[in-house]
């Protein structure tokens, strides 16, 4: 078994050691850049500069990682932005 193999007990849950996701924000024809800069950092703690840099990333990219974690979290991120009416979805990190 390689280290990504091995399990690591959490609570009564086994994972595995590599088992994040990533909270991914897409562009969309709708909302202004002003408007994700402020929801990044309202949701997610982020500093004006940073939130910004990923607002840029999501305007010149078409998308950008906002989060990453365990599967849980990145539901509760994902439902979150919905929320805010930003279009995100979650995947595997790495992939």
């Amino acid at each position: 078994m390689d280290s990504q193999e091995q399990l690591e007990p959490e609570g009564n849950v086994a994972t595995r050691l590599d088992d994040a996701w990533v909270t991914i924000v897409w562009n969309d024809p709708v909302n202004l850049m002003s408007y994700v800069t402020h929801v990044f950092q309202s949701y997610f703690g982020f500093t004006r500069q940073a939130a910004e840099a990923r607002m840029q990333e999501v305007h010149e990219n078409g998308k950008s990682v906002v989060s990453s974690g365990g599967r849980e979290k990145m539901e509760v991120d994902v439902q979150a932005m919905h929320g805010y009416g930003l279009w995100a979805t979650m995947q595997r990190s790495g992939q």
